[in-house]
Parts: C-alpha cells; sequence; structure tokens
C-alpha cells in the first residue's frame, strides 16, 4: 500500500473514530449524569457515590480484556465488545432500578464502565497509522469529539425521562435506554464502517524488529532497553516491562494517570463545594455553568493541544499541563464564594489535563513498540481509570474531614512526582521528538 493510500485511509479512520466519540460520548454522559441521582434513590446519599466509583473500575479492569482481543485480532472487535458490553451494563441497571435490586445496580454499573473503555481506546486507534509529526493532532481530534457528546448528554436525561412517564421504568433508569441504544448503535458503527482495521494494518506495514534503546542526547524518544525483547502476542506482564524500560512511555502513563487523578479529585468535590458556599435554586445553577465550563476546558481545546504536541514536542506541553493543574488547584482553592475565581479555577483544571492527557498519550503512543501497543494502552488505561477511582473516593472523604481547600493542596502535591519526572526524561534527551516509525 503506497503512502498516498494509507494516509487516505487515516483520514477516514479519523473521521469515523470522531463520529464514534461523540455518540459513545453521548451514551457515557446521559448515563452518568444520573448515576448517583439514581443510588441516592435506591440506597441513599451516604453511598450515592459507590456506582458512579463502580463504573470508574468496572471501565478500567475492562481495559485488560479489551485490549488483550485487540492485540490478537485488531481494533474493531476489542472496541465493539467494549461497547457491547457497556449495552448490557446499562440494560443492568435499568432492570435493577425496576426493581430495586441494589445488587443488580452495582453490577450494572461495573459492566457500564466497558463503554467509556471503548471511548477511551477510540484515541488510541486514531493514532496507529498517524504520521510520527501528526500523531498529536489526530488524537486530539478524537479526544475533542467527546465535547459534543459530555455536554449534550446531561441535557438530555430529563427529556429521555419524560418518555417512560407511566411506565414501570423509574424516570432516572430511562437515560440508561438511551445510553444502551447509543453503545449498540457504536458497535454496530465500529464492526460495518472501521474498515482497515487501523492497527492490523499498521502492524501489516511496519513490521518491528525488536527496538532498541537510542542514546542518551540523540533527541529522539527512547524505545526499548536491550534487555527487553517485544515478540508478539504479547502479555501484560511483558508490556508492563516495555512501560517500565522505556523513558518516554514511563512519562507517558505517569502524565496521563496523575493528570486524571488531580482533575477527578478536584472536580467531583466542586460540586459539594458550590453547595456547601451557596444554598437553594442558585447553586444547580451555579454547579452546571462551572461544570459546563470546565468540561469545554477539557476537550473544546484539544485540537489546539495536539498542535503543540506535536510542533513543541510533548515533554513541553506535559509541563504547561503541570503549570496549569498546580495553578487550578491554587485559584479554585482559593476562590471561597467568589464563582468567578471558582470557575477560573475550574477552566484551568481542564486545560491542564487536556495537557496530560493530549501530550501523554501520544508520547505513550509512539514510544511503545507495535507489538507492545495495544497491551501497554490496556496497561495505561488501567492506570488511569484506577487513578481516577482512587481520587473519587479519596476526595469525598478528604472533604469530610478537612476542607475543599485542603483537597485542592493536596491535589497540587500530587503532581509533583510528574514535574520530577517530566524533568528527568527531558535531561536524558528522549521526550521531546517521537519515534520514527509508527
Amino acid at each position: 500500500m503506497s503512502s498516498v493510500d494509507v494516509a487516505r485511509v487515516q483520514r477516514r479512520t479519523v473521521r469515523v473514530l470522531v463520529a464514534n466519540e461523540i455518540i459513545s460520548g453521548l451514551g457515557v454522559a446521559i448515563g452518568i449524569s444520573v448515576g448517583a441521582l439514581l443510588t441516592k434513590e435506591m440506597v441513599g446519599t451516604a453511598l450515592s457515590g459507590v456506582a458512579q466509583s463502580v463504573a470508574v473500575i468496572g471501565g478500567a479492569l475492562s481495559a485488560l480484556p479489551a485490549s488483550r482481543i485487540m492485540n490478537r485480532y485488531g481494533r474493531r472487535p476489542g472496541l465493539a465488545l467494549s461497547y457491547l458490553v457497556g449495552a448490557a451494563g446499562a440494560v443492568t441497571v435499568v432492570a435493577a432500578a425496576a426493581s430495586r435490586h441494589v445488587a443488580l445496580l452495582i453490577a450494572g454499573m461495573f459492566l457500564f464502565g466497558a463503554g467509556n473503555t471503548g471511548k477511551y481506546q477510540s484515541r488510541y486507534a486514531a493514532a496507529d497509522l498517524a504520521r510520527p509529526e501528526q500523531r498529536g493532532r489526530q488524537l486530539s481530534w478524537v479526544i475533542w469529539a467527546s465535547t459534543i457528546g459530555a455536554v449534550a448528554g446531561p441535557n438530555l436525561a430529563a427529556p429521555v425521562g419524560r418518555l417512560v412517564a407511566g411506565t414501570d421504568i423509574p424516570v432516572l433508569a430511562a437515560p440508561y435506554l438511551a445510553s444502551a441504544a447509543t453503545f449498540l448503535a457504536c458497535a454496530a458503527w465500529i464492526l460495518l464502517v472501521l474498515r482497515p482495521d487501523p492497527l492490523k494494518l499498521a502492524k501489516q506495514l511496519a513490521p518491528e524488529p525488536p527496538p532498541t534503546l537510542e542514546p542518551a542526547g540523540s533527541g529522539a524518544v527512547a524505545t526499548v532497553a536491550p534487555p527487553v525483547t517485544v515478540a508478539a502476542p504479547i502479555t501484560f506482564r511483558q508490556a508492563a516491562a516495555v512501560v517500565w524500560a522505556v523513558a518516554g512511555a514511563r512519562l507517558g502513563l505517569v502524565a496521563t494517570a496523575l493528570g486524571h487523578l488531580v482533575m477527578v479529585g478536584v472536580m467531583s468535590m466542586t460540586p459539594i463545594h458550590i453547595g456547601q458556599t451557596h444554598h437553594g435554586a442558585a447553586s444547580l445553577t451555579i454547579v452546571g455553568f462551572v461544570i459546563g465550563l470546565h468540561i469545554a476546558g477539557m476537550y473544546g481545546l484539544s485540537p489546539l493541544v495536539g498542535w503543540a504536541t506535536d510542533r513543541l514536542g510533548p515533554r513541553r506541553v506535559i509541563l504547561a499541563g503541570v503549570v496549569l493543574l498546580v495553578a487550578a488547584c491554587a485559584v479554585a482553592g482559593a476562590s471561597g464564594d467568589d464563582v468567578v475565581r471558582l470557575t477560573i479555577g475550574l477552566v484551568l483544571l481542564g486545560q491542564g489535563w487536556s495537557c496530560t492527557m493530549v501530550a501523554g498519550s501520544t508520547l505513550f503512543a509512539a514510544s511503545v513498540p507495535l507489538p507492545a501497543k495495544a497491551a501497554a494502552q490496556g496497561l495505561s488505561d488501567l492506570t488511569t481509570g484506577v487513578a481516577g477511582a482512587t481520587a473519587g473516593l479519596l476526595s469525598g472523604v478528604i472533604v469530610q474531614y478537612g476542607s475543599y481547600p485542603v483537597l485542592t493542596m493536596l491535589a497540587a502535591l500530587a503532581v509533583v512526582p510528574l514535574l520530577a519526572l517530566t524533568l528527568r526524561t527531558g535531561q536524558a534527551g528522549s521526550s521531546d521528538t517521537t519515534m520514527s516509525g509508527r
């Protein structure tokens, strides 16, 4: 296949993935927006956050089997299976709500998380055939497409709920029917339209010998240290060894995981902080305004972040993300009842997350050798998911026994290891350019 044909396939692949991301983002957002309220209605306020955490954990753990399937059979079956499992989970949630069965609700939320796995893994599919100097931009367009679903989803929850009025389905469970429908549509879209499979084609076009470590100071991303050999199929233990041996892969993984941890920790408790400083209907309006702009900060400028990653190098963009995250924690933590200052802090938080997610994912995709990509990317999403779930669980405890400013201070401190690793990797001369091959 000529380079022109590969470029044509890549453009089509990105278009397919962008459309898929809009639909899947809608399915995830419409369910998540009512998850805590549905759980509260069934088990009370004290455990209202458990189901959401279970969904995050389910999504993180489902990344492992999904990536194993992708490693052997390509992106299409792995992504489609994730969406099918997510659809099954959404239907299970509806059944649990109708029967008031709490254990079934938890099981359904666990499976529902797999739909989010498909959404996140799609960003790596956009990088499979991308030219090295365009990886950041190609990947960022897929992340940007999440904006549409993330914003539209919560606003569709109420209209969907009205459709089941007078039936045995609880109003708060109805959005999960919409989630199931969108996940099924995504599975069909991926299986029928994502052709040829980008990962399978990349392997056919670029068979790689076991990679070696670039000399320090060469300016290239370090690949794999000599003691580590890579051959397909690769296990997750081997993938972990590859990631550990590659400076760029280590930095990419830590950047995405810690950036996600800080963002989830601060964002998840912001509505609680608003409720403590403002009361009545005004607090709900403020929550919608602040979180809406936060989401815009996360996704809205992703293409610009992708361009900067390709132009300036992922390490510099990760450093910018570190600065933005620390600034966000400082501004939000000192906001008190000042809505404008809190909004600025949450927008900075979203932009910092965007920098670490886009640049970290781009660097990770560029640094891991082709036979290890799917397994290593599953490991990365597992790590990121666990980081987010941990932040979501701990943030409530910190605010309960401390305060929102204490939470933001601890979140800022959590970025310090990322700063140290980024500076250290830069000194090794191995993080500001991508590998020359796929």
